[in-house]
């Protein structure tokens, strides 16, 4: 069945596709997932006359996504990989007229939606055996993926700790639901914990094609701790997160990817450099646990390759 993140929960066909896209953001679905909610609106009430005046729509609309406070290289990666994937029967597109063509787009966005719901659930299944019995596992950052990928290591007998660094503590709750013991920790006491953990688990906002990840800030910094501790670094990921993209350092993030979001109170944050996300290159990545499979970093590009076959 598919879970509530891909059900349609559109108010009403007339609804905007920005609005379509904000209430999956306020009703806690993940933010590749809301664009692609937001895309499918775009789809239905379409008066385009031509598929390239159709694809312009979409991405002029993925554009506006991204101006929310969001995660831009989510939004950036769900709606490539959306666009691909329902203009794939390009053979079907060229010889229908525009109104089938349009239908039979609708119909792949469905089916590709479908296809995200069960996503979280094979990344749990492909990680579920790398938890050791009685282990202590540090989490960085907020992953629903993640959270449900340790809630099914727990539900399927496995007895373990997990460490929430700052980022994190949000988390405790639902692990705790799912008797799991958790103990919240400072981001500034990873290196007085880590030689007591048997690995480091992390989400990302997105995988680039080099296989690093870009997550939430401080990830780079856990990551070179565990390397220099010898302990393994694993990314649990959707494949719908992977994006063509090749930083080769945090220079390299377009602005847009880690600016202060709006709204914040500058009073109140006296830091002179802000960043909402830095960039961990694929030597510091163990493996990423992904729905397409277990993959070690340098395979995702062979991955992307498929993907956007």
């Amino acid at each position: 069945m598919p879970t509530a993140e891909v059900m349609d929960i559109s108010e009403s066909a007339t609804a905007e596709p920005l609005h379509i896209f904000k209430s999956c953001l306020d009703a806690n679905v993940s933010t590749g997932i809301a664009a692609i909610q937001g895309l499918m609106q775009v789809l239905r009430q379409a008066n385009a006359k031509t598929l390239q005046e159709l694809v312009a729509l979409l991405k002029t609309e993925s554009e506006k996504f991204k101006k929310i406070q969001c995660s831009v290289i989510a939004v950036t990666s769900a709606s490539e990989l959306f666009l691909r994937f329902i203009t794939l029967a390009h053979t079907q597109l060229e010889t229908q007229d525009f109104q089938t063509c349009l239908q039979l787009m609708l119909d792949r966005g469905t089916s590709f939606l479908q296809k995200l719901g069960n996503m979280r659930g094979k990344v749990a299944e492909h990680f579920v055996d790398h938890v050791m019995e009685g282990g202590k596992i540090l989490v960085h950052g907020e992953s629903r993926v993640v959270q449900e990928a340790l809630c099914h290591a727990a539900k399927s007998g496995k007895d373990f700790e997990v460490f929430l660094t700052r980022s994190g503590w949000t988390l405790k709750k639902q692990l705790e639901a799912s008797n799991i013991k958790v103990t919240n920790i400072d981001d500034m006491a990873i290196g007085y914990v880590m030689n007591k953990m048997d690995c480091v688990v992390l989400g990302a906002e997105g995988v680039c094609e080099s296989g690093g990840i870009i997550n939430q800030l401080g990830t780079l910094t856990l990551a070179i701790v565990a390397q220099q501790f010898n302990k393994p670094v694993y990314t649990l990921v959707e494949s719908f997160k992977f994006v063509r993209f090749y930083p080769l350092g945090q220079e390299d993030l377009p602005k847009q990817y880690s600016s202060r979001p709006s709204g914040l109170d500058s009073t109140a944050d006296k830091t002179d450099l802000y960043s909402r996300v830095d960039y961990t290159p694929p030597q510091h990545i163990t493996l990423l646990f992904t729905d397409l499979g277990i993959l070690t970093p340098s395979a995702v590009s062979d991955e992307l390759i498929k993907l956007y076959l």
